[in-house]
């Protein structure tokens, strides 16, 4: 049974990992070089002090997956329409680990305040991804044609998004200073 919850400092060895297989085989990200130790751990970081979401995937008492949310641009503006980042291990794939991963991250999501989940899919044959966001309820809004380098081929961007919560029925929840 997969055991979903918050990521740990001592999770990110495991988590660069399975981050470096992604940069260096796989077209779902569109870094060509894997960061650090050091650079996850400061990414991770910045999507924490923000109060958002950043999950690992267990089994067997083992790391095998992560996902988090960050807000969708940095604006200030943008803090309620966040972007979900989604990878798990090369064995862990078409078991449906990823969408029980992708509905707590968002369920973990709404309760930080985010009104609008956005998939910024690399490459238009990512069918795991996309399946796993239309699964969720994510809807595809667009493409980006052949926006990226890498294998020495173009690949597309895969633009889909799902409302959270009210989505925009309502004004958020903005603290007063």
């Amino acid at each position: 049974m997969p055991l979903i919850r918050p990521s740990t400092d001592a999770d990110m060895a495991a988590v660069t990992g399975i981050y470096r297989h992604h940069v260096l085989h796989g077209t779902g990200t569109f870094e060509v070089d894997p960061p650090s130790l050091a650079d996850m751990q400061a990414r991770r970081a910045e999507v924490l002090a923000r109060g958002l979401p950043y999950l690992v995937l267990q089994l067997e008492g083992e790391v095998t997956g992560f996902a988090y949310c960050n807000w969708f641009k940095p604006r200030p503006a943008y803090r309620f329409s966040a972007e979900d980042s989604l990878y798990l291990a090369p064995d862990c794939a078409g078991r449906g680990l990823g969408r029980q991963l992708l509905t707590e991250l968002m369920a973990q999501a709404e309760r930080a305040g985010v009104r609008k989940l956005i998939a910024v899919i690399g490459d238009s044959n990512n069918h795991a991804s996309i399946g796993a966001h239309a699964a969720c309820g994510f809807t595809h809004t667009g493409v980006l044609g052949s926006c990226g380098w890498k294998f020495d081929r173009w690949l597309d961007v895969v633009l889909m998004q799902c409302a959270l919560g009210d989505g925009d029925h309502s004004a958020p929840q903005i603290p007063k200073d």
